[in-house]
């Protein structure tokens, strides 16, 4: 899809590791995991699916994000559900050429980065583009649900 709309694009492959998160794939590849962008499939309370674009070292408020689409919950989607929707692998899902066109919300300090690396697709492989170019793809909408994650005791981290 990048290259069919002539949006440049760095291509990063690195060893994907089960469990290992945006913060193995930053450490992977040198990079901020602030910029390393997560793409989460939600559902609404009537089973409507979305994505979330998020930083890798922030979490999504479900309840801002309900909030703010005027729903009553929203939820993190499981594996299963997940794949048959987007087409992609659990730590493979890319924005990008979905099966099912979605609503794509996106934290909006994203756009405020100089460069970003989202999944392109599988595991392993994350492409670095400019922010802007997720704009050009995909009619998106900005929010504000960045939650700082929590430890296991619940401390901020």
């Amino acid at each position: 899809m990048l290259r069919e709309h002539g949006i440049s694009f760095i291509p990063h492959l690195y060893t994907y590791e089960e469990h290992g998160g945006t913060a193995h794939s930053a450490e992977a590849l040198g990079v901020p995991e602030h910029q390393v962008v997560k793409t989460l499939v939600f559902l609404t309370e009537r089973r409507d699916p979305i994505l979330v674009l998020m930083h890798g070292d922030r979490e999504v408020s479900a309840k801002g994000l309900a909030r703010l689409m005027n729903v009553k919950r929203t939820e993190p989607c499981d594996e299963r559900t997940a794949h048959r929707i987007t087409g992609y692998l659990f730590g493979g899902t890319s924005p990008f050429g979905t099966r099912t066109a979605l609503p794509v919300y996106v934290e909006k300090t994203i756009f405020d980065l100089e460069r970003i690396f989202i999944n392109g697709g599988k595991r392993g492989f994350l492409v670095e583009i400019r922010p802007d170019a997720i704009r050009r793809l995909l009619q998106v909408i900005e929010v504000n649900v960045a939650a700082i994650p929590t430890g296991e005791r619940g401390q901020r981290l």
